[in-house]
């Protein structure tokens, strides 16, 4: 990967497109917000995985996150909470914990930070 820093911002080019990244987010996304768009769309797409594995229809799943940072040491993440939504067929709730736990030991992302951030991951069935 490339990055140029041009107008207040580092920009680089991918297959799917371009990619402007600025502590302006008047001017591309935030790094933040990269790093929990990659915690929570990983997270969410392993899941989708472990559930059609175990054989559960899943026809939706929405991620929300909630994030805590900490001003007092350079405004760094310290929390993340995923809330997963899930709309699907044969769900039951045991077996969506257990694939939910199973998921997050399988999310590198996720596991990328472990130990230095506390995710949370909750979910409703719908």
């Amino acid at each position: 990967m490339k990055f140029t820093y041009t107008d207040d911002a580092f920009e680089t080019e991918f297959e799917y497109g371009k990619l402007v990244v600025s502590g302006n987010e008047e001017k591309g996304f935030r790094p933040f917000q990269l790093m929990v768009s990659s915690i929570a769309v990983c997270s969410g797409s392993v899941l989708r995985k472990v559930l059609e594995k175990q054989r559960m229809s899943v026809k939706d799943i929405q991620v929300e996150a909630d994030v805590k940072r900490d001003p007092e040491r350079a405004n760094r993440l310290t929390h993340i909470t995923l809330h997963y939504v899930i709309h699907g067929e044969n769900l039951t709730e045991s077996k969506v914990e257990k694939a939910v736990h199973l998921a997050s030991k399988n999310c590198p992302m996720a596991q990328t930070v472990a130990d230095s951030v506390e995710i949370t991951e909750t979910f409703e069935l719908k």
